[in-house]
Formats: structure tokens, sequence, C-alpha cells
């Protein structure tokens, strides 16, 4: 390649992945639906595209490593307070289980459907049985099913990925050694050689962690580029002893860091979230653009064949066998049966694999990467296109009706809560005085965790069940700074009472967010007309509204809450419920 088609390749490629993520974010589909075919139709009309062919053989390396990273980000996400009873053994039965069903039902599935040897269909069985939560999560975000249930999904795609790239580097030995023949067939003892030097690279990668964060005290920009240093060396290096363990230490790593309290981990990493983001994309698209049309028409009709077998009978047996005998509802175990989808890793593997065994002359290795992207493709635009229905069907999907957090213990704030609670609402409210804490118990309302908030302050926590935020405190500069930290960690909109105009805060006056209630109704004059012996009143949109009574609030018929805010005004529509305030008393 000239330097021009160089600088072009790079500049497209980035192009095109940011593009397609773009799109899929505003359609609310997973980008992989638009970043697969856009690589392989980049790939078939250009010849510049080819990161693989720019890269060399070093590609497949430093496609481990990108791998490494997403996984790291992966595990940071993944909270072992919520890996109990059930869900533990459901995950742990995924993957035990699933693994070997999967593989097995592959195998013999491969060699019938492709016409390819036992140690082409080896591989294939081996790159299909990883999921992975670049895909499994934005598929959950957009139905939204219960916590159980996308908990359990999260867990297995995230532990699964670097078991299943394990068991393909350890096929792959063995291919390579003797094609599967007697001899040199799968090691368990190379198995479990493999997840101990992950292990033990999981172990030094988090004390490096543990040192650089907690003991130097690096903020946000150090911080980020300390584990982006680490997870890359410790992966490489462990990838160096053996194939792919380093996507064990990569997540093992993760895992620490986001469940032991002593790493001070910055609380918002947006350019590592950015770096993983564009990683995903990147991958995708050129991964893709390697595999050619005249690879994929041979294929393409055993490769629907073969997604229907994995959708319709091999993931239902696995969830079947994986789910019995648990307090999960049939609608739950039937829908971890239907959100199996590939992702990264099995694209990764392949392109790595497929290259090698080519090399090496294996008959039908050229059908490896072509089979593994139509699956990808056939089992990610199924699953988006009908994972909302089955859900819906399966009555998994959480109400749409909001289940507010308001913030707050002032008097005014309790009888708020106790006005949405009997608007119809499931309200819960937090303080942080334990004074505050008690009358919101006397009250009858639901108390938060007193660590509630600062849970949400972690990186990439989510509060479960929380669909909206209510920032309702006396302290101004808290309820600003807290509208920006927990933004990513609820599935709903943050807003915040409105500061005086007058205020001396250091932050209040200029941060940005919806401001409830407007300008009218300001902290300092709403607490004031409360206390003044202003009440709040709850009653049928149909009703005539009181006068000198203003509008808080609009319960929808469905249950969702629409606060009137500074930008936006509320009308409230037949079989809606309003939350009012009403004028002060006269004296």
């Amino acid at each position: 390649m000239t330097e021009d088609e160089i600088l072009l390749g790079i500049g497209l490629t980035v192009a095109l992945a940011v593009a397609c993520q773009i799109l899929a974010s505003r359609l609310r589909i997973p980008a992989l639906i638009l970043l697969l075919p856009v690589g392989f139709a980049a790939g078939a009309l250009t010849d510049v595209v080819h990161l693989d062919k720019l890269v060399g053989p070093d590609f497949s390396a430093l496609v481990s490593l990108a791998v490494a990273l997403i996984l790291y980000d992966a595990g940071l996400g993944l909270d072992l307070r919520h890996l109990k009873g059930s869900t533990r053994s459901v995950v742990a039965r995924l993957i035990v289980l699933g693994v070997p069903i999967t593989w097995g039902a592959s195998l013999g599935l491969v060699p019938v459907l492709f016409d390819v040897p036992f140690a082409v269909a080896l591989m294939v069985g081996v790159i299909l049985v990883v999921s992975g939560p670049t895909v499994v999560g934005p598929l959950l975000e957009y139905v939204r099913p219960a916590d159980r249930v996308r908990r359990i999904l999260i867990w297995e795609g995230s532990l699964i990925d670097p078991v299943g790239a394990i068991l393909g580097a350890l096929a792959f030995q063995s291919v390579l050694a003797g094609g599967f023949q007697a001899g040199h067939g799968f090691s368990v003892a190379g198995f479990l050689l493999s997840m101990a030097v992950g292990l033990i690279g999981g172990a030094v990668a988090a004390a490096l962690l543990w040192f650089t964060l907690h003991k130097l005290r690096l903020g946000e920009t150090l911080g980020t580029l300390a584990q982006l240093a680490i997870v890359i060396a410790v992966s490489a290096g462990c990838d160096m002893v053996l194939d792919d363990t380093g996507l064990v230490a990569a997540i093992v790593a993760g895992l620490t860091v986001a469940n032991f309290p002593a790493f001070d981990l910055p609380a918002r990493r947006s350019f590592f979230e950015t770096l993983v983001q564009l990683i995903i994309g990147l991958l995708f698209i050129s991964i893709s653009a390697t595999v050619t049309p005249a690879s994929v028409v041979p294929v393409l009709l055993p490769c629907l064949a073969l997604v229907a077998a994995l959708v319709l009978v091999v993931r239902p047996l696995v969830a079947w066998v994986s789910t019995g005998r648990t307090e999960l509802s049939a609608g739950e175990r039937a829908f971890i049966g239907w959100m199996a989808p590939r992702g990264i890793v099995a694209a990764s593997t392949a392109s790595t694999f497929s290259a090698s065994l080519v090399d090496e002359g294996l008959d039908g290795a050229d059908k490896i990467l072509p089979v593994t992207f139509l699956v990808i493709v056939g089992t990610v635009v199924l699953y988006a296109l009908t994972a909302a229905p089955v859900a819906s069907t399966l009555g998994v999907v959480t109400s749409t009706r909001t289940r507010p957090l308001l913030v707050g213990g002032a008097p005014w704030v309790i009888e708020l809560g106790q006005s949405l609670r009997a608007a119809g609402l499931d309200v819960l409210m937090w303080a942080g005085p334990q004074q505050q804490r008690d009358r919101i118990g006397q009250a009858g309302l639901e108390l938060a965790p007193g660590e509630l908030l600062a849970t949400a302050a972690a990186p990439e926590a989510q509060l479960e069940g929380i669909t909206a935020v209510l920032l309702l405190t006396d302290d101004d500069d808290f309820n600003a700074l807290a509208s920006i930290m927990m933004q990513d960690s609820v599935e709903g909109p943050v807003y915040r009472i409105g500061p005086p105009d007058d205020t001396p805060g250091a932050v209040a006056p200029y941060t940005g967010g919806d401001i409830l209630f407007g300008r009218s109704l300001l902290r300092h004059s709403l607490a004031a007309r409360h206390g003044q012996g202003a009440r709040f009143l709850v009653q049928p949109a149909t009703e005539t509204l009181p006068a000198e009574h203003d509008t808080l609030f609009v319960v929808r018929a469905d249950g969702r809450l629409e606060p009137v805010t500074e930008t936006q005004n509320v009308t409230p529509r037949e079989g809606d419920t309003v939350v009012l305030l009403g004028p002060a008393p006269a004296a």
C-alpha cells in the first residue's frame, strides 16, 4: 500500500466505525447490526479498508490486546454482590453445561452442513460457544427485561468469552499438532494451566492497579493511562506464556477493581469508555472487511440452517438444563433460552485461527471466517428483531411505570414522596443525616441503603429498578454535582431542584441539567411556601384544577412520571393523575 492508501484506509475505517455507532444509537439498535454489513461492504468495494493487510501478521496480536481491553471494561461492570443465589448457579451452569452442549451440537452439525473435516468443525464449534457483553448489553438496554434476567445474561456473556477464547486456543494448538488425532487431543491439564496463567496475570494486574490507583492516587487522566498500560502489558505477557490467557487476566483484573473497595478508581472514565467503544467499532469493521463475497455465497444457505439449529434447538436446550430447579419463572427461563447472540470474541478468534489454518493448508479452513461472520450477523439480527416482542409475550419486561428515587429528607420532600406514592408510584427515598432517615422511615416510605449514592458514583454502576432521580436536598452544589455523576447510573432522567438566583454556591448556578418546576418554584421558595402551610394535592386530571395551585407532576395512565421543568410544560390527559402544590393559607 502507498502512504496515501494507508491514510485513506485508516481514516475511512475510523469514520465508518464511529458513523455506524452514532446511527445505531439514533435507531436504538445494537451497533453490531450496522458494523458488520458496513465493514463487509467496505472490504468488498475498496482495497484500503483492510487493517489486516496494513498491520500484516501482527494483526491477530493487536486484536487479542484490543479484546483484552474490552473484557477488562466489561469486568468493571460486574458486581459480585449481584452474583448470588439462583443467579450464581444459573450463570455457572450456563458456562459449565452450555459450553460442551453448544460445542458438541456444532461438532455434529458443521461437518454435515459444510462438508469440512472434523478439525475444522472443532474450530467452528469452539468459536461459536461464546456470546459477549458488547452485543448482549445493547440488546438488553433496548428490551429492558427483569433485573434478574439481565444480570444472568450479562454475567454469562462476560465470563464465557475468556473461557471460549482459551478453549479455542487449545483446540487450535491441538489441530496444528496432529489434526486432533489420538495422542494430540484436547488437554484438560492444558486448559487448567491456561486458567492458572490467566489468574496469576490477573492478580499481578490487580496489584499494579491497586498501587497506581490507591497508593499513588492518580486522577482521571493518569488513572486511565495507568489502567491502559497495565492491562495491555499484563495481557501481552500472559499471551507470550500461553495463547489467549491475557483475556482471562483482563477480566479478572476488571472484576477485582470493581469489587474491592480498596481501589480508588476515578468516578468518571469518559476517555476509557470512549476508547473501548472506538476499539469495538474498529475491530468489527476491520474483521468483517476481511470476509469476501466469494467466500460467503457458498456457505450462505448452510449457515441459515446452522443459525436455526443454534437458536431454536441448542440454546433453548442449554437454558432448560441450566435453569432447572431454580426460582426463575417459566417466562424468565424461556427468555434466557432466546438470547445468545455472538459477538466480538467470536469474530476475533475466527479471524486469528482461520488465517493460520489456511496458511497451514488445512482443507476447509477458509470456511471458518465466513461461517462465523454469517452466524454473528444471523443471530444478532434475529435477536434484535425479536427480543422485545418475545420478552413482552413472556412477561419479563420491566414495567413502564416510573420508580423514582427522591434524594433529600426535608419535610416538604417527605410529603412529596407520600404524594407520589398516593399517585400510584413505587417511591424510594434516600437522605444522608440519620435524623432525616428516621423521619422517612416514620412516614412509611421505603428507605434506600445508606451506601446507595456512593454506589451510583462508581464506574459503570447501575441503580437497578430506579428509572428517575429527583435531587431535592438543601445543598444546591450537591444536587448539581450528583446530577452529573448519576446520569449514567440510572435508566432514566435525573432532575434537580433549582437553586436560588443569588446563591453563593460554587457549582450549582453554572451547571446544566433540567431544573424541576421552573424558575418560579426554586428550592428556597418551595420550602418556604410549604413551611407556611402549603400542601401537595393529588387528583385525577379530569377534575377542575383548583385556583392558585401549581402543577408539579403528571403521572400518566401507564404510570410514567412527567415533571414540569424549566424547559418542559406537561399537559395532562384523560386518565392521568396530577400532583399539585397549593398556596400558603392566609394568615
